[in-house]
């Protein structure tokens, strides 16, 4: 078959569409020396990435299948309909460097014998992957592997040969095998009379890579890895390592190797050896996955317990009388097992929850309810009701604070600096006001650039050049560092990566022309693209009751605060963000009645706000969370809809205690 075209471009994608916007932009800007077509092979996502990818890139053959199909199997039929001398399989989690296919172009075409080429990948902390180079998993190699011999001794080259880590990262070498996260591979080498074949699609995710070098070395072809250069790789964002299917998906690959390719050369007794470590190895990871994900409950049951136990001491020693045993071995496991499994029911521990703190709230409240049901029945643990009762707001306290502290502990407040100029770092500040929970708060860019601009009258300072970004980020303690893509090469994000990647910072890239920032296995999204005016149709919003029942629970909270609040606010000017919240408080008598909600609207947006968003005009609004003074009626629009299909009490919380910290302009209730 002739070929007019040098490089066939095989992504195959699943529910990663973000990510696969940043591959095909840089796919695009690597190809501008070749003739290159791009294979897009979905496998049934549900985030509208066949839509994005025909109006954003029309030039793109895109392959939409009506289910998953599996890795394997989803590049296979691209392959068979590629037409390029070389083919590249990237994953769509992967962005390429300018040159990227250049290099490994002129690399296989140096050399004839090589059947498939593998570049240096990045991690996102700009750090080396080990897996850019692989050696194949033999008894030898897969026991100083399990046994850990290989980590404590990378440098030595019997011990590090998995990896092949006694190799410097920067120097050429033969291989055994490469990751199929970006492997170039010559056509001959897979579909000619000496081709090794198509991947095998018994494999449907992981260890596809690993058996089609295999085969290509069977068949007399050599494997290469080139550090002339490299790709940034985002990793797992569509199994996260950890969860019982990445578990079964990739030990069972592991298994399938074995059986096919290893289990023939060697004995039984390493065949046997091999598939007893693996399997240790899965079991491993299935207890710790199974221990992070008891560690919440038992967090909540000891929670609730010690509430309810702590108040009944107290209680018991103002009457002078002591606690029965019967207390301890009913109510209070009770009324904590009650609410722990109505959380679960509800969703609570699942991961990735939007807002974990709507079924915690009404969890609790399920747990106080069966308790004080279950005292009616049991005469004997009638005498607790009062203790229940006053536990209820003590047990949400700890409930809420605990996951309050891990989330912060994990997302932030973070001070993040980008790298650009000032006209990307005004969109990004923009975008960044514009959103009720940033990811992080744009602090100053970088710039080789010094010219004054009028964007600097906005409070975004210039603070240095990329040069002295390590200083920066060591001395003045920046977490994040923003590179803006289209006005930073991605040869010079990942050279900056790789230099960094010593230093306790995150790396992100805002999207050029589009409104979110990809950072580490994430993709945080600081604007709305389009608003459709039906939100039931896109989320699962908070139920009527939950919010009634929690913003009756705050604001009856709230009433013994405001005569002190009020009296600690004159202490502060009279424009001071504390002193104006703190006079708002004085608007929960409105929520008791219904004619306000706790947190809304500003009664000047009132006409922004569709009927069928059922949001009301707040006490606090939800602008007051946003740092810029004034925003135009679309960012407004844009951060409403944000906490519509993002609303919780958690958010809830957010907002208000952001009232307390930032001056607003708006008007006191």
């Amino acid at each position: 078959m002739s070929t007019s075209v040098d490089v066939s471009v095989v992504i195959v994608n699943y529910n990663v569409c973000e990510f696969l916007i940043q591959a095909l932009g840089s796919v695009e800007q690597a190809s501008s020396n070749l003739s290159v077509e791009t294979w897009v092979v979905d496998n049934n996502s549900i985030d509208d990435s066949v839509k994005v990818v025909a109006a954003e890139f029309p030039e793109a053959h895109v392959i939409a299948n009506d289910s998953n199909v599996g890795f394997g199997s989803a590049n296979n039929q691209a392959i068979l309909k590629a037409r390029g001398e070389f083919i590249l399989i990237l994953n769509p989690d992967t962005i390429l460097q300018e040159d990227s296919l250049d290099a490994m172009v002129a690399f296989m075409r140096r050399h004839d014998d090589c059947g498939a080429l593998g570049c240096q990948i990045l991690n996102p902390d700009g750090s080396f992957a080990p897996e850019s180079r692989r050696s194949f998993p033999t008894p030898e190699i897969a026991f100083y592997r399990m046994t850990g011999l290989g980590t404590l001794f990378p440098g030595s080259r019997r011990f590090g040969r998995y990896n092949m880590t006694y190799l410097p990262a920067d120097q050429e070498a033969e291989v055994d095998a490469l990751s199929g996260s970006c492997m170039m591979v010559r056509r001959s080498a897979l579909l000619s009379e000496n081709g090794a074949g198509l991947f095998d699609e018994d494999f449907f995710m992981y260890g596809e890579d690993l058996d089609l070098c295999f085969r290509i070395q069977q068949k007399g072809w050599k494997i290469w890895y080139t550090p002339s250069t490299q790709i940034i790789h985002y990793k797992g964002e569509s199994t996260k390592k950890g969860d019982t299917r990445y578990v079964r998906l990739f030990y069972g690959a592991m298994l399938l190797f074995i059986e096919k390719h290893l289990e023939q050369q060697h004995s039984r007794f390493f065949a046997f050896f091999l598939r007893a470590g693996i399997m240790v190895r899965a079991g491993a990871s299935l207890i710790t996955n199974m221990t992070s994900r008891v560690l919440p409950l038992l967090a909540d049951f000891s929670s609730v317990y010690a509430s309810v136990v702590g108040l009944g001491f107290l209680r018991y020693q103002q009457s002078g009388s002591t606690l029965s045993n019967l207390f301890f071995a009913t109510t209070a496991p009770a009324y904590a097992a009650a609410t722990v499994v109505a959380i679960a029911v509800l969703g609570g521990y699942r991961r990735g929850a939007k807002s974990p703190s709507t079924p915690v709230f009404s969890g609790l409240l399920f747990g106080f309810g069966f308790v004080a049901s279950l005292s009616f029945f049991i005469q004997e643990i009638a005498f607790s009701r009062l203790v229940v009762m006053a536990s209820f707001p003590v047990a949400l306290i700890f409930l809420l604070a605990w996951r309050y502290v891990a989330h912060r502990k994990s997302n932030g407040p973070r001070r993040a600096i980008l790298v650009g100029g000032p006209k990307e770092a005004a969109r990004l500040r923009r975008l960044l006001a514009g959103h009720p929970r940033p990811a992080f708060r744009l602090k100053g860019y970088v710039s080789d650039d010094s010219a004054i601009s009028e964007k600097e009258e906005l409070n975004i300072p210039r603070i240095g050049k990329p040069s002295s970004l390590r200083d920066l980020v060591r001395i003045r303690g920046f977490d994040d560092i923003v590179f803006a893509a289209g006005v930073v090469s991605n040869q010079k994000i990942m050279s900056t990566m790789r230099d960094l990647n010593d230093l306790s910072v995150q790396f992100r890239i805002l999207s050029e022309g589009r409104d979110h920032v990809i950072g580490k296995s994430t993709v945080n999204h600081l604007s709305v693209s389009a608003l459709s005016a039906d939100v039931t149709e896109l989320v699962q919003l908070r139920s009527g009751f939950s919010r009634r029942s929690f913003e009756l629970l705050i604001s009856t909270l709230a009433i013994p605060l405001i005569p002190m609040l009020w009296l600690a606010s004159r202490l502060f000017s009279a424009k001071s963000a504390f002193r104006m919240s703190s006079s708002r408080l004085f608007g929960v008598r409105h929520v008791f009645s219904g004619k306000k909600s706790l947190v809304g609207y500003n009664i000047s947006d009132e006409k922004l706000i569709p009927e069928n968003w059922n949001l009301r005009s707040g006490v606090f609004s939800v602008t007051n969370s946003m740092s810029a003074q004034e925003l135009e009626s679309g960012e407004k629009v844009r951060a409403y809809w944000y906490y519509v299909t993002h609303q919780s009490p958690g958010l809830d919380i957010e907002i208000i205690l952001a009232a307390f910290r930032n001056p607003t302009t708006d008007t006191p209730v």
